[in-house]
């Protein structure tokens, strides 16, 4: 719409001047407004959103739910160093790994009781119970994912952005379990699948922050996708590479390989 005024008409050119002013002061408010029911939307609406996509892609959360155990082997790069390992896991009672450096074998044992580890770097070849805190970090790995019924385990998931991944402007979940330990997941928007995960932890006294990237994703015979490459970066310290090379879901475990020996 053009407007025309006469050159003495001053009240008509006031009130088109007040009337554009108005217009622009409610379409600001319009948008500002509008932006603030999304941002609201996306944040307080889309978290479960996002972690039910996740669980849909990499098998849908029925199929999830029935996994019972797993082991894999895995083939480690350790500071270029090969360090062949197994993992096994029973979901929700405990998970072992078991891993052969440079002909020292290491064993971490983590528990829904407790842990504990043998470290012959550490210059011990017998079983130490792990200190509470650091229990306390690590004890949801007896879980096979940290989406699973988590409200009803006490855990809560907030969604608060997005972050680059690589190529991918991952969804940015920050999730705090019942014992305040705090994990930050990203989730590619594309393929839903967890590509990254960042949380502290303590080492030797220090505390850093992990970061774990998650990478070849691929269908299981079971049924459920994982990803079979794993780089682990501990607070820019060091890093290793872990790679499966073999995964079995719902196998016979012997619960003994979870306890303790005195």
């Amino acid at each position: 719409m053009v407007w025309y005024f006469q050159a003495n008409d001053a009240s008509q050119i006031n009130q088109f001047f007040k009337k554009i002013l108005t217009m622009k002061h409610l379409t600001r408010f319009l948008l500002t407004t509008m932006s603030l029911f999304l941002v609201a939307g996306t944040f307080a609406q889309t978290a479960d959103e996002v972690i039910a996509k996740h669980l849909d892609a990499i098998g849908g959360k029925d199929k999830i739910k029935s996994v019972t155990s797993v082991k894999m082997d895995n083939s480690m790069t350790v500071m270029g160093n090969d360090a062949p390992s197994t993992s096994t896991l029973v979901v929700g009672k405990g998970v072992r790994v078991e891993s052969d450096f440079n002909g020292q074998k290491m064993v971490q044992v983590v528990t829904d009781k407790g842990g504990w580890a043998i470290n012959p770097m550490g210059g011990g070849t017998d079983p130490q119970a792990i200190p509470d805190d650091m229990y306390k970090q690590v004890k949801d790995q007896i879980n096979y994912s940290p989406f699973i019924d988590y409200p009803a385990n006490g855990s809560k998931a907030v969604l608060t952005g997005k972050e680059k991944v690589g190529t991918a402007d991952a969804f940015k979940l920050d999730v705090t379990n019942k014992d305040n330990i705090a994990t930050s997941y990203f989730i590619d928007p594309t393929t839903y699948f967890i590509v990254k995960m960042v949380k502290k932890a303590s080492m030797m006294g220090q505390e850093m922050e992990v970061s774990t990237t998650y990478s070849d994703f691929k269908k299981t015979d079971f049924g459920v996708t994982i990803p079979y490459t794993t780089d682990i970066d501990y607070g820019g310290q060091f890093q290793m590479t872990s790679k499966v090379k073999k995964a079995e879901f719902n196998t016979p475990v012997n619960a003994s390989i979870f306890e303790m020996k005195k």
